[in-house]
């Protein structure tokens, strides 16, 4: 199987497939808590996430947190989202709330880490640097930038 070369997805060949599936997906905790506070569950997840897909032979392009969901970039391969998902949804849910018992006593009393629901998109390769950057991003400030002379809301109007 064929791996990414530089900062570009390449077609990769399968067992009785050619193609490229690169994905951007969201994860939300479940009830929007802020469980990626804590650096060291953060640090836990991306591990487990970078393992599981080493196991599928999926490629984890870039992996992004904010305080209650993760973003990632995959290239999934032959899999669909939903494969992709409940493995690694299914993986780290079960480990880090075994391992972070705090966080199934304080938070979620019985029910599992992860929000039932997925965010996908496939991307081609015209946004997967751009996708790239936005997961990589994820929980910095904001940049703004404005373009020579939107000094005002008038300015924008025109």
């Amino acid at each position: 199987m064929d791996c990414i070369s530089g900062s570009s997805a390449e077609i990769r060949h399968h067992s009785s497939s050619v193609g490229r599936n690169v994905l951007h997906m969201s994860f939300k905790a479940k009830y929007c808590h802020e469980v990626f506070n804590d650096v060291q569950v953060e640090k836990r997840c991306e591990e487990i996430f970078r393992k599981v897909s080493e196991e599928h032979c999926w490629i984890l392009r870039e992996i992004g947190f904010d305080i209650d969901h993760v973003h990632i970039t995959i290239d999934a391969g032959t899999k669909g989202p939903e494969d992709v998902a409940k493995a690694l949804k299914g993986t780290s849910g079960r480990k880090l709330l075994k391992e972070f018992s705090y966080l199934k006593k304080k938070y979620f009393w019985g029910s599992g880490l992860w929000s039932p629901a997925i965010y996908f998109d496939s991307l081609g390769e015209r946004t997967i640097l751009e996708m790239d950057d936005y997961t990589r991003n994820q929980g910095m400030p904001k940049k703004y930038s404005f373009k020579p002379g939107q000094s005002c809301l008038d300015d924008f109007a025109s």
